[in-house]
């Protein structure tokens, strides 16, 4: 589906990255939530690709990830001459390209309603970020619980159920797979590492997740990471 370059010199050049197809530029599996979100996507769909990893917080890291994308930041999908920066924005684009790939919920309501969620997610749930950074290594059962982040699970709780009851049929949040599900898949990883204790039906949720293909593959990846 992908092939995955992991030089730790980054020797390849920027030329190469641009290569016809399309290249996704992403931080470690284990700690890059935003990096996994489209990384995701593009497996969920099958949607063929390749991978440079740059590892994050090392000396020279600021420098690798330029060599792609003013942005300074991870993920960037190289797109021939194009350059889209941002999960979401990555998302929206693909989605574009690949419209017979239904990225989105085909029912108009169902797709203003994930598009609201993802919107939320890469905009909100600061303090979740902050106290319960996503580390799918570890394991860190009831730490990070300030009042704030309690506030933040009832939210993406209450994201979840409403989605899963009116569009969900309690599978996945529309339904069928999509750039929503792949969105909160970060969020999953995050209540199994800290021990979040939820109602069943978004335990069962939180389980189909870790459970589909692609959300599988990154998990294996990022444990096997060093």
């Amino acid at each position: 589906m992908h092939t995955t370059q992991l030089d730790p010199t980054l020797s390849q050049t920027l030329a190469a990255a641009r290569a016809p197809g399309l290249t996704l530029v992403i931080g470690n599996k284990n700690l890059s939530s935003w990096s996994m979100r489209p990384w995701v996507v593009l497996n969920a769909f099958q949607i063929p690709f390749q991978e440079v990893r740059v590892a994050l917080d090392k000396p020279d890291t600021s420098n690798n990830i330029s060599r792609y994308s003013a942005s300074g930041r991870v993920p960037v999908l190289l797109a021939g001459e194009t350059t889209i920066w941002d999960s979401l924005a990555i998302c929206e684009y693909l989605a574009e390209q690949f419209p017979d790939e239904h990225l989105w919920p085909r029912d108009v309501a169902a797709r203003a309603m994930a598009r609201s969620i993802c919107a939320e997610m890469h905009s909100s749930f600061a303090s979740l970020r902050s106290t319960m950074p996503m580390n799918i290594k570890g394991s860190f059962p009831g730490q990070g619980r300030a009042a704030e982040t309690q506030a933040d699970i009832g939210r993406i709780s209450e994201i979840w159920e409403e989605c899963l009851s009116r569009f969900g049929r309690n599978e996945y949040l529309f339904g069928d797979f999509s750039i929503a599900d792949a969105f909160y898949a970060p969020v999953v990883t995050r209540f199994k590492t800290y021990g979040v204790v939820l109602p069943p039906v978004l335990n069962a949720y939180c389980e189909r997740i870790r459970s589909h293909p692609a959300v599988a593959r990154w998990i294996e990846e990022a444990l096997a990471e060093e």
